[in-house]
């Protein structure tokens, strides 16, 4: 497009906003051969190091059942009355409440810096986990926890969002966040290793747990400094950007024809509360909160209802480990069609029944092997849906400022799922935990609901658009229509 920028009269309105008075988000004509190799030098640098951060990330969140079927639970007595479920449980309010705050401070400060500074502090926090020697310290440590990984995920589907034009960014997403959750499935296995250090130099297996594990995220964060990449408006302003100027140019380009928002607009608090008045919003979150439940409950509890069924420590944490791995290939499956046909609800609904299906297996079947592979069945589903669900916010809104408000959003409600499941998965449900299965279903059922209204709302709006019978335009610009 022409590069005209959205403008906000934040003096007499902070929701007025006025659109771009030209469009070309349908030019043809361009060199789409070295488009597509200018895109794949973004994916190699931009991809890898969000997710091998964002493996430490979920690490250094789930170790807790690891540590806790390794000692900790007795070393810290959690086992009395409701203490492991606050240890759980404190983690997500913070990482609520900070989502935003970071995702404003990411787009000011630059995105090398900010994402590789949190993850630096997560780590020397987790370090500092494998000392406490009261369970009110690891509480604290928990929230400390909790604020520094609050932006990290919203901070990285806001940066890979504004790279990529609508109908290729869930592949990303899909590659982003699969194949980080299958190699941070092995953390379990991990786990099992280093507890093989119990002992040495007078600490216990788990409190290794915490400390190679913080060790590793310290590293890699230092590497994140060096190799993240910052937003395609700011990328020039480095001393050696990866990208030439034409190159960059052709980036913006390109997301000016699909959505002409390449430049960012004004982000202020008055701005995010305008955006936070979009119902759609809202829906979008819940769906993510959803999603999520079943990730969560699968990380704390796989370890401890296999266990349960009667498998020694070592090899639950192995086998908790293998059902991520599977749900790589379903999920970038989905992924690619979805990007192809350009359509997001078929394969949100797909995501849902098999996690729906993978939990009742899970939850009432007696025999061990069917409800291990339930577990499968779960993660193919959960796991495939998680970028899904990103994509399908990320392609039916505009503009830099929402994008940054709505990730925050989107990714702080998984916080209120990691929540719900740290309280419906009760110790005295042990080991079958059938209640929260049972409300794990439950959500996936609100998913289907929710998008099945999305879908009705979004086709109706289409046609009033291609009968021009709306009363403005939708995302405040002439040619936007939402991805079904």
């Amino acid at each position: 497009m022409s590069g005209e920028k959205v403008s906000y009269d934040v003096a007499d309105n902070p929701g007025a906003i006025t659109p771009p008075q030209t469009s070309s988000m349908a030019e043809s004509g361009v060199d789409t051969a070295h488009e597509k190799k200018i895109i794949r030098k973004v994916d190699l640098r931009l991809l890898p190091i969000l997710a091998a951060v964002f493996s430490v990330s979920i690490m250094d969140r789930i170790n807790m059942g690891s540590a806790a079927i390794a000692g900790m639970k007795v070393d810290l007595k959690l086992d009395i009355g409701s203490r492991n479920s606050i240890v759980l449980l404190v983690f997500f309010i913070p990482f609520f409440i900070f989502e935003l705050p970071s995702n404003l401070v990411l787009r000011r400060v630059g995105s090398a810096f900010w994402l590789s500074s949190i993850a630096l502090s997560w780590g020397v926090v987790t370090i500092g986990m494998g000392f406490v020697e009261d369970w009110r310290i690891l509480v604290f440590c928990r929230v400390l926890l909790g604020i520094f990984e609050a932006g990290f995920l919203p901070g990285c589907v806001y940066l890979i969002c504004s790279w990529y034009v609508r109908y290729e960014v869930q592949q990303r997403l899909a590659g982003f966040y699969l194949l980080t959750s299958s190699t941070s499935g092995f953390s379990s296995v991990l786990a099992y290793g280093v507890m093989q250090m119990n002992g040495i130099q007078g600490l216990a297996g788990w409190r290794w747990i915490f400390i190679i594990e913080g060790v590793i995220t310290v590293a890699i964060a230092l590497l994140a400094y060096i190799f993240v990449i910052d937003f395609p408006d700011k990328l020039l302003q480095r001393r050696k950007p990866f990208l030439t100027v034409s190159e960059v140019e052709i980036i913006k380009s390109r997301i000016d024809r699909d959505r002409d928002d390449s430049q960012a607009d004004p982000i202020t608090w008055r701005i995010a509360v305008h955006h936070l008045l979009d119902w759609k919003l809202w829906v979008y979150a819940l769906m993510f909160m959803n999603t999520s439940v079943p990730g969560y409950a699968l990380a704390y509890f796989l370890p401890t209802i296999l266990k349960g069924m009667g498998y020694s420590t070592g090899t639950s944490l192995v086998l908790s480990a293998l059902p991520p791995i599977p749900a790589v290939a379903v999920g970038l499956t989905l992924a690619w069609w979805a990007d192809k046909s350009r359509l997001r609800a078929p394969s949100i609904a797909l995501g849902a029944l098999l996690t729906i299906a993978g939990l009742s297996m899970t939850a009432y079947s007696s025999n061990h092997g069917v409800r291990y592979f339930g577990t499968f069945v779960c993660a193919a589903g959960q796991l495939s849906n998680s970028p899904a669900l990103m994509a399908y916010q990320a392609n039916n809104i505009r503009m830099d400022s929402k994008r940054c408000v709505s990730s925050a959003l989107l990714v702080g409600f998984s916080s209120i799922g990691g929540v719900f499941a740290s309280t419906v998965f009760r110790e005295k449900d042990a080991p079958n935990y059938r209640n929260g299965l049972w409300a794990t279903i439950g959500c996936q059922l609100l998913t289907l609901l929710l998008l099945a209204c999305m879908t009705v709302y979004f086709k109706r709006k289409n046609r009033q658009h291609k009968e021009g019978t709306l009363g403005k335009p939708l995302e405040n610009h002439p040619e936007f229509t939402y991805t079904i």
